[in-house]
């Protein structure tokens, strides 16, 4: 008699949030082998969507961004659950979303329309770039910005014609569940297949089997998590596009507008609690203003509220929670490193007392140098360390002394100079008397040097990235033979001769004589 067969419970991920600590949910953890069916499936699914054009593409994303417009308290709601961040800053990775999609719709067609080159040499040749979808495209994601990095991150990827199979971080997955799921009622009531878009869950093995599967990998993340993505990736010889971390430098000059830059510092410094790779790290300010620049930073830190948004409420906080517990204790570690090598803390400096979550206060230090881990390793938690230099050449040496170099910014009220300035900071990405606002624009490529990673996003760039080129080249002329085509003769080596002199020589008397050949031979 048969047996009936029995199936194990498939392992979970419980997500507790980290303001409250309290479980708000689970995700079932996707196997190696679940991975390759959701690859298996997005492949199919991406030859019907591939061979829809831009037009089509864009109107079913606009459907799915009217999805999302619905259903956007429940979104704000799940990111500030389960990323501890306040509403304001929920309600701006929802705005994000919401632009980057309205973005690529319109711009799409324009950034990867064929290209013509004109060949310097073969006039006799039409040449044209042609820019292709790559495949099922893998993103593997962060926990900081839960929605604009997986969905958010997915629409350039669709809108070239990709199928993407997203991994979200194990302490995240809610929102970029649900955004999945929004999106792909887009895609069925469009007559699609939902497999367009999916999600995986789990830990580095769900990660690992993604690089082993897909046909390129986006990431953004730790550099060791990078490096061993882009190992891992090299094996099979696909793309990878990295964002990976940064210790991005504040230079503040004798000229510059104090107040706007303490404003900046601070907002820069804890905005997300300081989980932002384009967070302020550090700041190098003129000793001529430093006094005042760090008076005022301290005052606007205190004036802070921490703790957690309620959404019927009038009350409004400007911290919230750090998501991810090993980073709180990073954030210990450097603060605590600093006090051991002479810093001073001029505010906050611990974890807060009277909340019961993953909260660290917003903390200034002072008397802080390169010898600490604060300035020179990152920190990505509400640390803002403040360091006096004597002018702005010792400010530029500074910033650029790091292994990172993802963004920058610049204060004077000189605008010339600090576009001067900017030009010599080593960074991808640098703002005069603006600080952060790099990655809102998304018509300009945003992406680091260094150990910062490779590849860019937004912009063409952006889009490029999900595709391969494809070079085609057309005969113009129809003869029956090209001169370098068999058979080889005498007269067409000549013939090669005298163009390769005419065309390569450097001294007019030399092109004539190659052209119009040596009369003594």
């Amino acid at each position: 008699m048969a047996q009936p067969l029995r199936l194990e419970p498939r392992p979970v991920i419980e997500i507790h949030s980290p303001a409250t600590l309290n479980k708000i949910g689970e995700v079932t953890i996707d196997a190696a082998a679940d991975v390759r069916a959701a690859i298996a499936t997005a492949r199919a699914a991406f030859r019907q969507w591939s061979t829809l054009d831009f037009k089509q593409r864009a109107n079913v994303l606009l459907s799915a961004r009217d999805l999302l417009l619905a259903r956007q308290e429940d979104i704000i709601q799940t990111i500030c659950a389960e990323n501890g961040k306040p509403r304001m800053e929920a309600i701006s990775e929802f705005f994000y979303v919401c632009d980057v999609i309205t973005f690529y719709a319109k711009q799409a067609k324009r950034f990867l329309k064929p290209e013509r080159v004109t060949p310097h040499l073969l006039r006799n040749k039409k040449v044209a770039v042609h820019y292709e979808p790559r495949g099922v495209i893998g993103l593997i994601t962060p926990w900081n910005f839960p929605f604009i990095l997986t969905i958010g991150e997915a629409i350039p990827a669709l809108m070239a014609g990709n199928a993407v199979v997203i991994k979200p971080s194990e302490w995240t997955p809610l929102i970029a569940k649900l955004g999945c799921e929004i999106l792909q009622q887009a895609f069925t009531k469009a007559g699609l297949p939902a497999e367009i878009l999916q999600v995986v869950n789990g830990y580095g093995e769900t990660g690992g089997a993604l690089v082993d599967e897909a046909d390129m990998i986006a990431f953004t993340g730790s550099v060791n998590t990078g490096k061993r993505i882009a190992e891992r990736a090299a094996k099979r010889l696909i793309p990878v596009s990295l964002e990976l971390g940064g210790k991005d430098p504040m230079i503040v000059c004798r000229d510059a507008d104090v107040e706007r830059a303490a404003n900046a510092a601070v907002w820069g410094a804890f905005t997300n609690s300081g989980q932002v790779c384009i967070s302020v790290e550090r700041v190098y300010v003129d000793e001529s203003i430093a006094d005042e620049f760090t008076k005022r930073v301290v005052e606007k830190t205190k004036q802070l509220r921490q703790g957690i948004d309620e959404k019927n409420s009038e009350q409004r906080v400007d911290v919230g929670a750090m998501t991810f517990p090993r980073q709180i204790e990073t954030v210990e570690d450097h603060v605590n490193d600093a006090k051991a090598h002479g810093a001073t803390i001029l505010t906050g400096g611990q974890r807060n007392p009277n909340l019961s979550g993953r909260f660290y206060e917003p903390t200034v230090l002072a008397n802080v140098d390169h010898s600490m881990k604060i300035m020179t390793e990152e920190t990505f938690g509400p640390v803002l360390p403040i360091m006096r230099v004597k002018n702005e050449d010792e400010a530029l040496r500074l910033a650029n002394d790091s292994i990172y170099g993802l963004n920058a910014s610049v204060w004077t009220k000189d605008k010339t100079k600090g576009e001067r300035l900017a030009a010599q900071v080593e960074a991808g990405m640098i703002c005069v008397n603006d600080v952060l606002v790099g990655f809102a624009v998304t018509d300009a490529p945003s992406g680091g040097l260094k150990e910062s990673g490779i590849g860019k996003r937004h912009g063409a760039h952006g889009i490029r990235r999900f595709c391969h080129e494809q070079v085609i080249i057309t005969d113009r002329f129809g003869l029956k033979r090209e001169m370098i085509w068999y058979p080889y003769t005498a007269q067409t080596e000549r013939l090669m001769l005298r163009v390769l002199g005419a065309l390569f020589s450097t001294r007019l008397s030399q092109k004539l004589k190659a052209l119009l050949g040596d009369k003594n031979k």
